[in-house]
């Protein structure tokens, strides 16, 4: 069973060109045809730079997708009814299962992080899919890296893990990750595919890694629209056994 994968940092839907446009967002997504997608920096009634939208519901509504959100931190609102929070989400043309949300808080001084663990029904199979974005800072990053592989190793099913790393490939937490699960990148052939920034990247910061049982057919950086995000999405397509 053949499924287009992709993750992609949508900067609140703020463009290279500052402009707030998640209709643009939407339309790239739309154009990859991309199954199950994975998104970083996304707001949920947050704040005056995003509208207050619920910016995954508001996608999941225009692309008629399934939704889940897993918020890295959660700010007061006047009103006690509408929590305004930012973090990590997931869309899927496939039934979500389960939705469980695990914070990366392992200093205070720093921004939180968060992973989204999310269970995908496929006609005949469930999997499991990961959601995140990494601390830019690299004792952080190293303890949540750890988190994260100590978590997924208690999987029996099939596994994806994606999102904004913010690392560079063969680094000591891509290493550790690539003890465990296969980064699509390099099961491609192809090494480095870099997604930032948009025009004209340089560096990949945003991977997606597989446990051993699932086959990956392809790789490619989606260059749709450069000026919707600061990163391009990248996409891969995995072959699941029925």
């Amino acid at each position: 069973m053949e499924i287009n994968v992709m993750t992609f940092n949508i900067h609140h839907g703020r463009g290279t060109d500052r402009k707030l446009n998640l209709e643009r967002i939407a339309k790239v997504i739309q154009e990859s045809k991309a199954d199950l997608v994975s998104l970083n920096e996304v707001d949920r009634h947050f704040s005056k730079r995003s509208d207050y939208i619920d910016q995954v519901s508001w996608l999941a509504k225009y692309l008629e997708m399934n939704h889940a959100f897993g918020e890295a931190y959660t700010l007061q609102s006047k009103d006690s009814t509408v929590l305004r929070q930012y973090g990590n989400a997931f869309l899927s043309r496939y039934p979500i299962v389960l939705e469980k949300n695990h914070l990366l808080t392992f200093n205070r001084f720093t921004e939180n992080r968060s992973l989204l663990e999310i269970g995908v029904q496929l006609p005949k199979q469930l999997f499991k899919v990961y959601v995140t974005h990494l601390n830019l800072n690299p004792f952080i990053h190293k303890k949540q890296t750890n988190f994260i592989v100590g978590k997924i190793e208690e999987d029996s099913q099939p596994v994806v893990i994606m999102g904004d790393w913010n690392m560079k490939p063969e680094v000591k937490a891509w290493k550790k990750m690539t003890r465990h699960f296969i980064d699509v990148c390099y099961a491609a052939g192809k090494g480095t595919y870099c997604t930032f920034p948009s025009f004209r990247p340089k560096l990949q910061l945003d991977y997606i890694f597989v446990s051993p049982d699932i086959h990956v057919a392809s790789v490619e950086v989606v260059e749709i629209n450069s000026s919707a995000s600061d990163h391009l999405l990248l996409k891969t397509t995995l072959l699941f056994n029925r």
